[in-house]
């Protein structure tokens, strides 16, 4: 585990892991962020296949026509299901927003204005969709939000679909939407993306995004 402190928000970069190793360990910085013993951190990583589902997730959109066997996971964020796998970054602020606005919706709101930035700067132009979480480019969505909040302090996050495995999504109905498809970075430009140029991006367009008061 790579700790980097960025003048900014602290950085916990972990390369590939498998998603119980990092999500129980979310659930101890949250504990500990609450507490006051952890600064505000961001967690980078990208897992190991698996299939997630939020706390409001239809296990109806888990098809059991997929091919290839991948974990899956009933979590504590909102949502439905989504994919995580090895080239999707996957970015899990440990953050108290005490510090900055309390406020559920502006968190989500900056989650996805983050992705949009970021998107930016690789020449992706992509926005929002009325009535929907997430970032999307044209009607593919790119990147996914679903948090939990304790006491102010998150966990879980967003993932941004970099130079992943597309055909994993076959295996799911994306976030519980039938009629939207999914895309990202490599398929969009034509060639897979330096995931740290990626990650180095996505920090510094969180610090612009998270200020504290």
């Amino acid at each position: 585990m790579e700790r980097i402190d960025t003048s900014g928000i602290f950085v916990e970069d972990l390369g590939i892991r498998s998603y119980q190793e990092v999500w129980d360990l979310q659930k101890d910085f949250q504990k500990k962020r609450i507490e006051k013993r952890l600064d505000d951190t961001l967690i980078l990583v990208e897992h190991e296949p698996v299939y997630t589902l939020g706390k409001n997730a239809n296990k109806n959109h888990l098809l059991q026509s997929r091919d290839r066997s991948v974990n899956v996971f009933d979590i504590e964020r909102g949502g439905d299901i989504t994919f995580h796998g090895p080239g999707q970054l996957v970015g899990y602020p440990i953050i108290d927003l005490s510090y900055y606005r309390r406020s559920v919706s502006w968190y989500m709101r900056r989650l996805e204005q983050l992705a949009i930035d970021v998107l930016k700067d690789f020449g992706i132009s992509a926005s929002r969709i009325k009535g929907l979480t997430g970032v999307w480019v044209g009607e593919e969505k790119i990147a996914a939000q679903g948090v939990r909040i304790s006491r102010w302090v998150t966990m879980h996050g967003f993932s941004l679909n970099v130079n992943p495995d597309l055909s994993f999504y076959d295996g799911i109905i994306p976030c519980g939407i039938f009629d939207h498809g999914i895309t990202s970075m490599e398929e969009l430009l034509g060639s897979a993306q330096d995931m740290d140029d990626v990650k180095a991006m996505v920090v510094e367009k969180f610090n612009n995004l998270f200020i504290k008061r």
